[in-house]
């Protein structure tokens, strides 16, 4: 049998092939490379942290593959600080497989940002840790054997990052969720400019809903007030009803072990909850539902249909061209997406927006610390975790 070192070194992309013209098949033997040679740096006591077991056929592997976070909590595996600098760098190697460069860029200003965070909140502990907002706790963990022949997988994620991929026979089948997030999402830089990691994907949403004659406007704004999160949150799979947990239930231990520190958690939690001031009736009215919320492309008219397209392209551009969904967007596609608002249109306000479709759910916040704290994420509702991928691959293996 061929070892997977020497399978995923047979099939690794020719470093001259244009990015751009790579295909799903050679951006995961370039994940396999770079899984490889990061496993083979780290002793037996990081590799017990860093390595699990094959997706899909190790229920408790499976089940921590398909756990997410994007608060900075535990999100399991092996931390940046855990690593050499040499380990370190083959991580992000890994890393960057899964990103475009304006993907990679953006998350490793998001890592960046926990410094500006901490002096935002006075250089203090936090959430039981040493350091609270800390750039070295940020998480990766291989599932499986990179390059082999069953299923395999990798996952990178620390506060407001969280990036989920899966392999099978050698492919690319599945990126998300694929969350990014930026807290402060606005801070300033010298120059009288500022530093807004993802400020037009915020923008364009603004611009788009404010296009909107009122007829079509009263469509699309499904609340005047924002959720204070994500409606869908963390949730391993969505379904419909689902409503906005609060924030201390986006954690990977139920409780802190220190009282205090997890009193002052479920108060910040509490308040966010009560800023918001959304009424049982208004979260039913933003929750989730199968059925699309808000106004459908197909009720927008050319400027608008492209404002949305593009908008859509900022979350797509996230991950490498090779698989990229962003090509199957034609104008039938669009004519199914749906994007719905909730909260001001005002900047600065707190609001919330998303956008849906077959395969497709986008969800976009910024209500947080005076609403300069934005999450987003882009998933397949149907398919997250490549979940239909492996189990036709089950099915084929015991046919």
């Amino acid at each position: 049998m061929t070892s997977p070192r020497k399978h995923a070194l047979e099939v690794t992309l020719d470093r001259r092939v244009d990015p751009q013209k790579a295909s799903p098949r050679q951006t995961a033997s370039e994940m396999a490379e770079a899984a490889i040679d990061w496993l083979g740096s780290l002793d037996r006591e990081q590799r017990v942290v860093a390595h699990y077991g094959v997706p899909a056929y190790n229920a408790e592997a499976e089940a921590e593959r398909r756990r997410w976070f994007y608060t900075p909590t535990d999100h399991g595996g092996l931390t940046i600080h855990q690593q050499s600098p040499a380990q370190q760098r083959a991580a992000m190697r890994l890393v960057a497989t899964g990103l475009s460069m304006a993907g990679y860029v953006t998350v490793a200003t998001t890592m960046g940002l926990e410094n500006i965070l901490d002096r935002v909140e006075g250089f203090i502990a936090r959430f039981d840790r040493e350091r609270g907002r800390d750039p070295g706790l940020y998480y990766l963990r291989v599932f499986g054997e990179p390059g082999g022949e069953q299923p395999w997988g990798w996952r990178f994620g620390g506060h407001h990052v969280s990036l989920n991929n899966l392999i099978v026979d050698g492919v690319l089948v599945s990126t998300t969720p694929c969350f990014m997030g930026a807290d402060p999402a606005s801070s300033p830089l010298l120059g009288e400019v500022l530093n807004r990691p993802l400020g037009r994907v915020e923008d364009m949403a603004r611009e788009l809903v404010r296009s909107l004659p009122p007829e079509l406007s009263h469509r699309a704004v499904i609340l005047g007030k924002a959720p204070s999160d994500l409606v869908t949150a963390n949730r391993t799979v969505v379904s419909d009803g689902d409503q906005v947990i609060p924030l201390v239930g986006i954690w990977r231990d139920e409780e802190f072990p220190d009282k205090e520190e997890q009193a002052k958690l479920q108060a910040v939690s509490d308040a966010f909850d009560a800023n918001c001031g959304l009424t049982p009736e208004d979260h039913v009215q933003v929750a989730y539902r199968t059925v699309p919320k808000g106004l459908p492309g197909n009720a927008m008219n050319p400027s608008q249909r492209e404002l949305m397209f593009a908008l859509l392209k900022s979350y797509f551009d996230r991950v490498p061209s090779s698989v990229s969904p962003a090509s199957d967007y034609d104008d039938a596609a669009l004519d199914n997406v749906h994007f719905a608002w909730a909260g001001s249109t005002e900047p600065g306000q707190p609001h919330y927006y998303r956008l849906q479709g077959p395969r497709l759910l986008i969800e976009w916040d910024n209500t947080q610390r005076d609403a300069n704290h934005a999450h987003s994420v882009w998933r397949d509702p149907e398919a997250d975790f490549g979940l239909d991928v492996l189990a036709r691959h089950r099915a084929r293996d015991h046919a």
